[in-house]
């Protein structure tokens, strides 16, 4: 079973071009399962069942997993038993009937307009090199709805502060052009001329966001930008790496954009995933409407 998972995600990675992230994922939720199925005793492919899938499923609920965990974990068995009927190394799909549950339809985390402008604000008015790129990050983020490891992945060159767009390599190595407005425009321009240089020092890297010691800032860090600014706006909400990405769509949305557009901006291959943020916004006027309305 081993051998067949690493061929599965070397076909993920090589014809399907997949991020490598989420094959590290696929790859953990696999080696599980054949650890549930060496724990059953079926050493086979043609041994297993869609009832033993069920409840493998139903396992990992009682052991407390989250919905978004448990999801993957059945859309990387759907996938594995696709890929050795398509290899013919299986007759039969025993995952062919089995319905992938409604999980992901999770109404993320978003902050308000309020919240964001808040949070951003709390950023501007920096002097040093680092509180200028941080105001840059987050009007960058919150102009385009990137994702942090698409941020993180930008060059200097991708992003064109006089036309006003950034060139984002996205999962799959799927490139998109998103526009950005003038705030992030000037913030990103402000960071290039006053605070990138001071950073860079004597290196030399392509990449536009930069740590304190001149490399290409990380996840993590960015991660604890967001925060750090979250907490001085006062902010009580939980904040996620993709709270600004959700808040970038869910704002467009509530201000008319149409799915498709907000779709293409986001990166989404799937329009049903672009979908859920109209259930955020179904799901704010449903609490209005609660505490507002005289008969709740």
């Amino acid at each position: 079973m081993k051998i067949l998972i690493d061929d599965f995600l070397n076909f993920l990675s090589v014809e399907r071009g997949l991020a490598q992230n989420t094959i590290l994922s696929y790859g953990r939720d696999l080696r599980r399962y054949a650890q549930e199925l060496d724990d059953r005793g079926l050493s086979q492919v043609e041994q297993i069942k869609r009832e033993m899938i069920t409840s493998y499923m139903r396992q990992q609920k009682d052991a407390g997993l989250s919905a978004v965990s448990i999801a993957r974990s059945l859309s990387a068995i759907k996938m594995f038993h696709r890929f050795l009927m398509r290899e013919r190394l299986a007759k039969e799909d025993p995952t062919d009937l089995l319905d992938t549950p409604k999980l992901w339809k999770r109404i993320p985390d978003v902050l308000s307009a309020l919240e964001m402008e808040a949070m951003i604000k709390a950023a501007q008015g920096g002097r040093n090199a680092q509180a200028i790129r941080d105001h840059a990050i987050l009007e960058l983020l919150y102009a385009s709805g990137m994702r942090v490891s698409e941020l993180v992945d930008l060059k200097v060159e991708n992003v064109n502060v006089e036309v006003g767009f950034v060139r984002c390599i996205g999962k799959g190595r799927k490139e998109r052009i998103i526009p950005i407005g003038k705030k992030a425009q000037e913030a990103v321009k402000k960071y290039l001329a006053k605070a990138r240089g001071q950073l860079l020092k004597s290196n030399f890297s392509a990449a536009l966001f930069l740590s304190r010691l001149g490399k290409r800032l990380s996840r993590q860090s960015v991660w604890k930008i967001i925060k750090q600014y979250a907490q001085k706006a006062n902010i009580k909400k939980t904040i996620k790496p993709h709270t600004i990405r959700h808040s970038f769509a869910t704002h467009l949305l509530e201000r008319g954009a149409d799915l498709r557009s907000v779709q293409e901006m986001l990166g989404h291959s799937d329009i049903s995933t672009t979908q859920i943020y109209t259930h955020v916004d179904k799901e704010r006027l449903r609490a209005i409407h609660k505490q507002f309305h005289p008969r709740p």
